[in-house]
């Protein structure tokens, strides 16, 4: 395309308004399964988007909202179940330019090249040639000034999009989505990076594309937003269907216990407590602050006390558990880990303190795959192996045999490399080595996260012998079932702890509170 050829960005379509009930949905999924192995992701899964409006999608941790994403911006292929787009059949899944027609998603982290300006992100690909198979750049940047006014967002398209703000961000991957000629956009937990005011001016943009004809599928676990901006919610659980409703029409209430299924009657655990008030405190956490991840957090956890630190992806318990054990540093307050306190983004000095840990991703931050059982599980207590920078292989296999008895590991031997165990071993080898130094303070970061219902037994009850023995535990999760055991639960939103909810606890109770809503409002 030569400079002086005229591109003008497709005019927004009509209103809202002037839809008719009749028309068919933006976007339908019926009967859809999708299987990974023996995971069942969808089963029979089904969801119905009209035209204009802003349809929200929630659900809890593993309920299939990001399979049936993938399902609909052709990214996975069902099993089983039909996708229509205005009632004709979804493109071939190899015709990815039919797809960018139809639908788009804007996903939590941004998908634009910082290196990159904002015109050149916004048409990527899709230059335009001049005199001689050239790019024209003054075009392209000419393009990209029609493409944001028309769509009312306000950036320089010779911005580099490194500098762009995150909702700056966001804003320019909605104007390039809508440039492709979709009017179906998916915004997946696009609030979870920004503060009050952008996610305010976030809302109002939405609700102006939403009046031009524009149709979204919002995706939060802050339950409160889909009561601020969406229309009709869609609840997921367990990878089915489970409601669809009006907004205005479902109380909290009732979309929690969708959400939670029949578990929302069961109380937690009543484990006996161990607890000893009389021992000094297994950790002290005093104001810490962390710019964009958590405010003015403190909380003691006592010797022999379980506490869990729950709340949802963006919520900021696992940043404040990394802080505990050294993986970042705070902006500001401290942590006494047994009375002692470690230097501030140092891992070797949160463990001398006293500490264990059990980090978030094993595959990436709890052992080396290739190395074996035996040196991934001694890994952190090098001292008790030999002396004068030697180890001593027969005592590292010695208490590698001692730790493969205690966790139970599933192995012929120590020397097994740990990516020849599976899922719920590898992390019996995370727990030995977290363990191997009979820690003051456990600290776990979703410990059963993808592991089978027999290793998570096991692994809870590991949790609940180390506080029997007088140590202190903390677990990040927003999974119930590592919370059922907690003494207390404190629950983090949006950076902040907001609730300390003691044992007996009803998982209805406790997910409100994690999603940010007054069940009783």
């Amino acid at each position: 395309m030569s400079d002086g050829e005229r591109t003008t960005p497709p005019a927004p379509a009509p209103q809202h308004g002037g839809r008719s009930p009749e028309d068919p949905p933006v976007v339908e999924a019926t009967g859809i399964v999708k299987r990974f192995g023996s995971t069942v992701a969808l089963n029979g899964a089904r969801i119905t988007v009209r035209a204009g409006e802003t349809h929200a999608l929630v659900g809890r941790n593993g309920a299939g909202k990001s399979t049936l994403v993938s399902v609909l911006t052709g990214l996975l292929t069902p099993d089983e179940g039909t996708v229509t787009f205005g009632g004709a059949p979804a493109p071939r899944p190899a015709d990815r330019d039919a797809w960018r027609r139809r639908v788009a998603c804007v996903y939590q982290k941004s998908t634009v090249i910082p290196t990159l300006t904002v015109a050149e992100n916004l048409f990527l690909n899709r230059y335009g040639h001049g005199p001689g198979r050239l790019i024209s750049w003054r075009g392209v940047r000419r393009r990209a000034r029609e493409l944001l006014a028309a769509w009312s967002v306000e950036v320089d398209p010779q911005t580099p999009a490194g500098d762009l703000t995150v909702e700056q961000r966001q804003f320019v991957e909605i104007a390039r989505a809508l440039s492709f000629g979709a009017r179906f956009i998916i915004l997946d937990e696009p609030t979870a990076q920004l503060d009050g005011a952008a996610i305010s001016r976030l809302f109002q943009r939405i609700g102006d594309l939403q009046r031009q004809g524009v149709t979204f599928l919002f995706i939060s676990h802050h339950l409160q937003e889909v009561y601020d901006l969406c229309d009709t919610v869609t609840v997921f659980r367990d990878a089915r269907h489970i409601v669809t409703a009006p907004v205005a029409e479902l109380p909290r209430a009732d979309l929690v216990a969708a959400m939670t299924g029949e578990a929302a009657s069961a109380g937690s655990a009543a484990r006996p407590s161990t607890l000893d008030t009389d021992a000094p405190a297994a950790l002290r956490v005093d104001a810490l602050d962390s710019a964009g991840a958590y405010r003015d957090v403190s909380f003691e956890v006592g010797a022999g006390e379980i506490v869990g630190l729950a709340g949802a992806a963006a919520s900021g318990r696992t940043e404040v558990a990394e802080t505990v054990v050294g993986l970042r540093a705070a902006d500001g307050g401290e942590v006494l880990i047994a009375g002692r306190r470690p230097r501030p983004g140092s891992v070797p000095a949160a463990l001398a303190a006293g500490a264990g840990f059990v980090p978030q991703d094993r595959h990436h931050q709890g052992f080396v795959p290739d190395m074996s059982i035996a040196d991934n599980a001694t890994l952190s207590v090098p001292r008790r192996l030999g002396g004068h920078g030697f180890i001593s292989a027969g005592r590292r296999d010695r208490l590698a045999e001692n730790m493969i008895e205690n966790l139970e590991i599933k192995t012929p031997g120590p020397e097994l490399p740990v990516s020849a165990l599976s899922g719920g071993n590898q992390q019996k080898v995370v727990m030995a080595r977290a363990l191997a130094d009979d820690p003051r303070l456990l600290v776990l970061i979703n410990p059963t996260a993808g592991v089978d219902v027999r290793s998570k037994e096991f692994l809870l009850g590991k949790v609940e012998e180390t506080a029997a023995s007088g140590a202190g535990v903390l677990i990040a999760s927003d999974e119930l079932d590592d919370l059922r055991m907690c003494d207390r639960v404190l629950v983090m939103f949006q950076g902040r702890v907001t609730r300390e909810i003691p044992r007996g606890w009803h998982d209805h109770d406790l997910v409100a509170a994690m999603e940010g809503v007054d069940i009783h409002a």
